[in-house]
């Protein structure tokens, strides 16, 4: 598999007044602007609540965060989590740019390969797989990775009938004695190593003995070991504990070797990696700012561990596979929102702006995660008084609390930086709301990507049984 851009998408940077990122600041006229965009355009073109893609900020990311692991160790393959932003568009983005992709369940794994993403650079992830989304993944070509002794078994007997070889990968619990001492950040709480232990993906070590002896004994014809693979998940900002990870992940590698012989040709590293700005961001008061590591040093981080590991244990240097998801899509989006009720109560020193923006359209906000607020339309005044943007849902619904804002009036327009992941693809409709359209911008170009939601979108999904009917309506 080689993620190297088959066609090299140029990359036009534009000159703000200030940068939130390359493609995202402040422009001449003092808005809010996505590339050649002014967003305030945009969104009284397209409506309100809007969520905006930078198209160019997204190949900046990837690109970015795949030279800062290949600057380190050249055998690296970027596998982008489809789960942080699974819009079709950006999947063909992604394959443009030679990357492959991590696949939880039968519908993502689904949408990558309609988007002709090269079935031979997917993995499909996941705890409790069942046989249609396995039966996919032999069908085409995807590498499966097994977390369940009995999962063996149903891929063995899906690759039979099927009368096809497929791909295997062993997810494994580590232990990391090492992070022990180590605790989580933000919405994880405990110690590092005990929060691997306690939740529901990967094998311990023994379990994944036993399926390799059982795949080179049994199933050898049909099944082909390709990888170890582990997810660290969003525990920490700082590399270090990425090359702790690391660094255990090559151990097993060479232990595995010398307990069943079995040499790993790559080891999955799985996702977590995040991303900082100065802004702010992140769960909580937002933890992610300008000391998270960069991509350079996760990869500088992460080659040093499994070179050092290697070289110890005399094991010939794996491939690499890393699953960024946030990391590559965050930065790249925006959510933006009308203001309408502006209520105030100067005795107690509060005032709310509502807004058509939520936290349907942002879920993350109830974990709770902090995402810097720009006034789109004046982005560039002085700040003058502290208020909560809140959304229209019964729930309290803030989606920033004590934000320095200029003077904000009914029919202005906020955004939300960063909402690029988990915005879109974990959206709901509590409150029977609709889900916001999607713009994908370059330069001076704006294409819807997703279509707002109607009345009948919402509703379509319902039904009432015939006796129901008859309740409300037989005796008119």
């Amino acid at each position: 598999m080689n993620d190297a851009a088959p066609r090299a998408h140029k990359l036009d940077y534009p000159k703000f007044k200030y940068h939130f990122s390359e493609f995202i600041g402040i422009g001449n006229n003092g808005h809010l602007w996505v590339d050649g965009c002014d967003v305030y355009d945009l969104v009284r073109k397209y409506g309100s609540p809007l969520h905006v893609f930078s198209e160019n900020q997204f190949r900046h990311n990837y690109r970015k965060f795949r030279d800062g692991f290949r600057a380190h160790y050249p055998n690296t393959q970027i596998l982008f989590a489809n789960k942080s932003n699974n819009g079709l568009a950006m999947r063909h983005i992604m394959n443009q740019e030679g990357a492959g992709g991590d696949c939880f369940g039968y519908n993502e794994m689904y949408i990558a390969l309609m988007a002709g993403t090269d079935p031979r650079t997917l993995v499909l992830n996941g705890s409790n797989k069942e046989p249609e989304e396995i039966e996919l993944a032999v069908a085409n070509g995807v590498c499966i990775n097994v977390d369940a002794m009995d999962e063996l078994d149903m891929v063995h007997a899906t690759a039979k009938r099927l009368g096809r070889a497929i791909d295997v990968g062993i997810r494994v619990k580590l232990e990391l004695p090492a992070l022990e001492k180590r605790f989580g950040r933000g919405v994880h709480s405990g110690a590092m190593s005990e929060i691997v232990w306690r939740e529901k993906w990967g094998m311990p070590y023994e379990q994944a003995v036993e399926i390799t002896k059982r795949v080179r004994s049994e199933m050898s014809n049909l099944l082909h070991l390709k990888e170890l693979h582990f997810h660290l998940s969003r525990l920490d900002n700082q590399a270090k504990d990425f090359g702790v990870m690391a660094g255990e992940m090559a151990e097993w590698a060479a232990q595995l070797r010398d307990d069943t012989g079995w040499v790993a040709p790559y080891i999955d590293l799985g996702g977590g990696w995040t991303f900082g700005r100065k802004e702010k961001t992140g769960v909580q008061d937002g933890i992610d700012d300008e000391s998270v590591s960069s991509y350079e040093e996760y990869g500088a981080a992460v080659a040093a561990a499994v070179i050092a590991e290697c070289k110890k244990r005399n094991f010939p240097l794996p491939g690499l596979k890393i699953e960024p998801g946030r990391a590559i899509s965050g930065k790249a989006g925006i959510s933006v929102g009308r203001v309408g009720a502006i209520k105030d109560w100067s005795k107690k020193s509060y005032k709310w702006v509502n807004v058509d923006l939520s936290g349907n359209h942002v879920p993350w906000i109830t974990i709770p995660h902090r995402y810097h607020i720009v006034p789109v339309n004046k982005a560039d005044q002085k700040t003058v008084e502290k208020v909560f943007i809140v959304g229209p849902l019964c729930t309290h619904d803030v989606l920033g609390r004590d934000r320095d804002m200029p003077k904000l009036e009914r029919g202005d327009y906020i955004a939300l930086l960063d909402t690029g992941a988990y915005a879109e693809s974990t959206s709901a409709n509590f409150n029977a709301q609709f889900r916001p359209a999607t713009v994908l911008v370059s330069g001076g170009e704006a294409d819807v990507t997703t279509e707002r939601e109607r009345l009948s979108d919402v509703m379509g999904r319902f039904r009432v049984p015939p006796r129901l009917l008859a309740g409300s309506f037989a005796a008119r």
